[in-house]
């Protein structure tokens, strides 16, 4: 069978896009004989399904977070006219042009139109699971607490954060540095990226129209800051597994890694920025609760490389950290 699959040239698999009939077709030659490959193919469409009918959700107003930014939204404008321009950015965090969502999107499209993007057929069930879960309305429903904290915060403390302690609570508890207004979002890969200089130091870039974070509330974050004294957010302490791709994960470990060899070369230590859960969290549900176990899980394990392929090396297969906990979730279906 492997010579079989090995027959076919890499440029074939690299132009398949969007013919479902044909991947279907070449996944299921490829499974024979291989239960993992087997489960992939069953697993495609249920976790195709489930970011569609998330999407439905969101359009049809039923997600309790994404219709809570929408309310944000228009009050922070109606109190800070000057702040349109971004709040309008946060409020598509309620729609299917979410960032978010967006993001689920592109992975299963990975995983349906490049599979030998993957190490192995394992690492690929285990992202349609992790995809599956993060599309769940009730967890998504969470993970928009970071943005829509944010919004929070924007007011001035008129509006409440929802299923989170105050900043300054949490602060408090956490022993953390104050990052400014839109931290909970500082680390999330929907929102920006790590970006490294010459001189080897690292600090926080949004992306787009986010980069107005920087501008109007003027904090620049190095990773070396923000990784020994961040605050609670929902993605960094609940949600990272989920809401990250296994290369996302991958360059979050590597960055880990350079930062903890570089306080090691001058004496000094460093933890991972996920080596510990920061308080902050109130009113989350079980499935929040779970994904937790996950992570944590997970973070016992991140010396490990990603599963996620690329040109310019070889990874090893990125395992979920909580497989029985996954497939119960497809159970419920």
């Amino acid at each position: 069978m492997q010579r079989l699959i090995n027959a076919f040239p890499k440029q074939f698999f690299k132009n398949l896009r969007t013919n479902s009939i044909v991947v279907s077709a070449i996944l299921l030659l490829i499974a024979c004989g291989d239960p993992i490959k087997e489960q992939v193919i069953q697993q495609l469409p249920i976790t195709e399904q489930r970011v569609a009918q998330l999407g439905d959700a969101l359009n049809a107003n039923k997600v309790r977070n994404a219709n809570l930014i929408q309310q944000y939204s228009d009050k922070v404008v109606a109190i800070k006219p000057s702040l349109r321009a971004l709040v309008d950015e946060f409020k598509k965090d309620a729609t299917t042009q979410g960032p978010m969502y967006r993001a689920l999107l592109d992975r299963v499209n990975t995983a349906k139109n490049q599979p030998q993007m993957f190490a192995s057929s394992q690492a690929l069930y285990d992202e349609l699971l992790n995809i599956y879960q993060a599309a769940d309305p009730v967890l998504y429903s969470e993970a928009l607490s970071d943005p829509l904290n944010v919004l929070a915060d924007m007011s001035d403390g008129l509006l409440p954060r929802v299923n989170a302690l105050s900043k300054a609570q949490s602060q408090q508890a956490n022993k953390a540095q104050d990052f400014g207004t839109g931290e909970q979002l500082i680390g999330n890969p929907s929102y920006g990226h790590w970006q490294t200089g010459s001189n080897g130091m690292s600090f926080w870039a949004w992306y787009g129209m986010y980069s107005m974070m920087g501008d109007l509330f003027g904090r620049r974050t190095s990773y070396s800051d923000w990784g020994r004294h961040r605050n609670y957010s929902y993605y960094n302490d609940y949600g990272r597994t989920r809401y990250s791709s296994p290369s996302q994960l991958n360059t979050q470990t590597k960055l880990n890694q350079r930062t903890k060899k570089s306080f090691a070369s001058r004496g000094q230590k460093f933890s991972s920025p996920y080596s510990k859960n920061r308080t902050g969290s109130s009113s989350l549900s079980s499935k929040s609760k779970t994904a937790q176990t996950s992570a944590n899980r997970f973070r016992s394990n991140t010396v490990k490389k990603s599963s996620y392929a690329s040109k310019a090396s070889k990874s090893s297969s990125f395992r979920n950290s909580n497989t029985n906990t996954s497939r119960s979730f497809r159970r419920g279906k």
